[in-house]
This record gives structure tokens, C-alpha cells and sequence, in this order.
């Protein structure tokens, strides 16, 4: 039997979206919520890896498992965002939408959930997994609009825009054979509002998050020497991808911008054929045949324009963030090899300060020290030696986690670049078969009022004979 979960606990005044409810909302600077697709967020670019994330070499057979779980696995879970609600309180208005879930998982308890999250909890869960799984692709998220009053807040495009984000964040991390088996995945789409707060609050401390970040900037300025040839393959092709698609979705959103002029234009246009074939009764016809071809010709220009900024737009835009994401994770990969190159260097160090070590300087230092010679060298060689074992120790675990890093993200690249060719062909198809069923319906509309302005020869000769 299904469980349906309700995740709204807070006091809150919740009403059902209207067509433009932006008059009735206050004039908060909650950012959390001012959202339509994200930049790589919260985490520091660093090698972030936690109890959560196998490093031992057998958690590689998983990520082996890849392509056999693309092509065997039929879909287990299914997951839709809808039913966007406004919430007013005295401090603060957000939106929080219907996460519903299907699922034939054993490892959750019901069939069926029903919980609402803000665009926070979102925000939280991408944060997470990239945590865990710091060289796996994880979608975009909707981002920040940086600039306020560039769209009316929270009205229904708006929303809009976001609910098919967020539905498709999700849908993309259910899809995932590593990411989809998740704890916080199921917790994010399982639990209820107070359950998924106080699950929130576990994890590393303020201070050991400080330590990662610290780390991960230290190993970003050291750089990587070594960075196999198969990812700088792969950087070169983000880099040129990223300034290409960039320029795609510039030039189509500008286009779009003045297709919308245009059209407002147009609008005008017609209503002045008619107005003139009051004065002109010759004309009154041909007149007021344009105004109607223009007119129908405008209602086809408002659908292939509504058709562009609601298919291809926000696919392009999409990949823009895309893009940006890849960077991240490639950053991310880069650090954890730069941490191992790093300790294979502290280790060379060490053996060659072991190996050189000069018994006149230890001659030296036992004399300073007041302590026997040959003893402080011994001691010296000791914790020489206590250390190189410790750094070897550390290098072996690094060894593994460079390894996961490179198997997760050659599995996942993989993957990616298939599910965006998907994406982006499927986009121009749609683009390309309404620009065909544009121009057809307004030639059609052109070439229909033509033939009716031709005359049969016998009725220009009665014309002409006429007295």
C-alpha cells in the first residue's frame, strides 16, 4: 500500500500558483529561491571524498558496471515535479513544488512518495552527491538570476521554467546507475520536511569542511604535471564545446529577442491596411486582404517564436551550465592527482634526506643537543622512516581514489556525451520541422490572397468595355 508523505510542516500561507501572482510578492532578496539553472555551486572545486565514496580497488567492479547498467537496466523509479505552491510568511516567500515518486526499489520502504521541496533542498542534494562522487557528471541545477527586474518574480514563465529544470535534474540523477543509489537521493525524495532538516545537519563539521577547502585550493595552485592524455582530450573538447554552444545561445536568445519585436511590430502593422481601405474605396480590397494575411501571419510568428524560447533555448541553455559543470569536475580530478603527485614528491624527499643523511651533520646536532652522535642519527633515521611508511600509506589510498576519479569520470563522459547529442538533435529537429511549418502556413496565406486578386481575361475585357 502507497504512503503519501506531506512535507509542508511549516506555518506557512500556501495557495496554488495563478497565471502572475508577482504583484502579491514581498520584495525579499531570498536568493535560494530566485532561481532558473545553476553554476557549479556550493562545493569547493576540490577532491571531496567521504565515508559515502568507495575508494577501496574492488568499488571499481561498480564503476566497470557502466555500460552494462546503461544497456540491461529497465527504469525502477519514476519521478515527477509539479504543482508549483507560493508561501508567504512575515519574513520570507518561497515556492516549493510536488516531488512524486514511483519506485520497485527494495530499498525503500513504500511504492510511492509524495513530498515538496524547496528549491534549497535541491540545491542540498546536488551539493551532496557532487560530494560524494566528486568526478561524476551532475546535471545542472536552475541558477541565479544575478540581476534583479530581469523577469517579473515569480510569475507563471518563471516557475515554469524552473519546475522542467528541476524535473529534469531529477530525472537525470534517477537515470544514473551510481547516482540514482544514493542515500540522499532516497532521503531527498522519501522523507518529510522535518525528517530531511534534521538529516541535513549530519555530516563533516564546519571546521573539516574549512580543511577541504584549504586542501582543495592548495592542490588547484599547485597544478597537475602529469594529467593523462585521454583528459586533456577531453578539456580541449569542453573548452571548445563551451565557446561554442555559448555563442549558440546568445545569438538565439537575441534572436528570439527580435523575432518578439518584431512581432509587436507586425501587430501594429496590420490595423493600418484596414484604417486605409476606409479612405480608399478602389483599394478596399486589396487592403483589407493584406491586413488579414497579416494578421494570420502573426499568429503564426507568435507560435514559432513561442516554440523557440520553450524548445531550443533552454536545451542550449542548458549546456551552457553543462559546460561549466564539466569544467568543475575535470578541476576536481586535476586536484586529486595534484594531491597524489604531491605526496609522491614529499616521499622522494624523505628518501633522499634518509639516504643522504650526512654523519658529520649528525655529529653536529649531538653536540649541539648534548646528546650522543650515532643516538641522534638513529633517531633521526627512525622517524625518517616512521614517516616515509606513513606517506606510502597515504599514497596507496591516493593511488586508489585517482583511479576511481578517472574510471567514474571516463564512464560518466561517456554517458554525458550521448545523453547531449540526444538532447541537442533532438531540439534542432523540433526547431527546424516548425521553421518549415512556419514558412509553409504564411506562403499559404500569401498565395491564397494572390489568387484571389487574379481575373478571369473575359472580366478585364468587360471592364475595359465598360462605359
Amino acid at each position: 500500500m502507497s504512503r503519501t508523505i506531506d512535507a509542508v510542516v511549516s506555518p506557512t500561507q500556501t495557495n496554488t500558483i495563478p497565471a502572475d501572482i508577482s504583484g502579491q510578492m514581498l520584495d525579499l532578496d531570498e536568493d535560494d529561491d530566485l532561481e532558473v539553472f545553476s553554476k557549479d555551486s556550493t562545493l569547493a572545486e576540490g577532491s571531496m571524498f567521504n565515508a559515502s565514496m568507495q575508494t577501496s580497488p574492488g568499488s571499481m567492479v561498480n564503476q566497470c558496471k557502466f555500460e552494462e547498467d546503461e544497456e540491461g537496466d529497465s527504469k525502477d523509479i519514476f519521478i515527477t515535479v509539479d504543482n508549483p505552491e507560493s508561501h508567504v510568511t512575515a519574513i520570507e516567500t518561497f515556492i516549493t513544488y510536488r516531488v512524486l515518486t514511483k519506485t520497485t526499489r527494495s530499498e525503500f520502504d513504500n511504492s510511492e512518495y509524495e513530498v515538496r521541496r524547496r528549491y534549497q533542498d535541491f540545491l542540498w542534494l546536488k551539493g551532496k552527491l557532487e560530494e560524494a562522487h566528486s568526478t561524476l557528471i551532475v546535471h545542472p541545477l536552475p541558477e541565479k538570476f544575478v540581476v534583479k527586474g530581469m523577469v517579473e518574480r515569480f510569475n507563471g514563465d518563471f516557475i515554469e521554467t524552473r519546475r522542467k529544470a528541476l524535473h529534469k535534474f531529477l530525472n537525470r540523477i534517477a537515470d544514473h546507475p551510481i547516482l540514482s543509489c544514493s542515500e540522499d537521493f532516497k532521503v531527498f525524495l522519501s522523507a518529510q520536511a522535518w525528517e530531511l532538516t534534521t538529516y541535513k545537519k549530519q555530516g563533516p563539521g564546519f571546521l573539516s569542511r574549512m580543511g577541504e577547502t584549504v586542501r582543495a585550493v592548495a592542490n588547484s595552485v599547485r597544478g597537475v604535471k602529469n594529467r593523462p592524455e585521454e583528459f586533456n582530450a577531453i578539456q580541449e573538447y569542453v573548452e571548445d564545446f563551451s565557446n561554442k554552444i555559448s555563442s549558440l545561445d546568445k545569438v538565439t536568445q537575441r534572436i528570439v529577442k527580435e523575432q518578439k519585436e518584431y512581432l509587436e511590430e507586425l501587430k501594429e502593422y496590420g490595423p493600418t491596411y484596414t484604417l486605409w481601405s476606409g479612405s480608399e474605396e478602389e483599394l478596399a480590397e486589396q487592403l483589407k486582404g493584406v491586413a488579414g494575411c497579416i494578421e494570420r501571419c502573426c499568429k503564426e510568428t507568435e507560435e514559432q517564436v513561442g516554440h523557440l524560447s520553450d524548445t531550443l533555448v533552454p536545451v542550449l541553455h542548458e549546456y551552457v551550465l553543462c559546460a561549466e559543470t564539466l569544467k568543475a569536475v575535470l578541476r576536481r580530478r586535476d586536484n586529486i592527482q595534484a594531491e597524489f603527485e604531491a605526496k609522491n614528491e614529499a616521499l622522494a624527499t624523505k628518501k633522499v634526506d634518509r639516504d643522504t643523511e650526512s654523519s658529520d651533520l649528525g655529529f653536529v646536532w649531538g653536540s649541539l643537543l648534548g646528546k650522543n652522535p650515532e643516538e641522534a642519527r638513529h633517531q633521526r633515521q627512525e622517524r625518517l622512516d616512521g614517516e616515509i611508511e606513513e606517506l606510502k600509506e597515504e599514497i596507496d589510498k591516493l593511488e586508489d581514489r585517482v583511479e576511481w576519479a578517472n574510471n567514474a569520470l571516463k564512464g560518466d563522459w561517456g554517458r554525458w556525451q550521448r545523453s547531449m547529442r540526444g538532447d541537442l538533435k533532438s531540439a534542432f529537429l523540433s526547431t527546424a520541422e516548425k521553421n518549415v511549418d512556419y514558412y509553409e502556413k504564411c506562403l499559404a496565406v500569401w498565395e491564397t490572397f494572390l489568387l484571389s486578386q487574379r481575373t478571369e481575361p473575359s472580366e478585364e475585357t468587360d471592364r475595359d468595355n465598360t462605359p
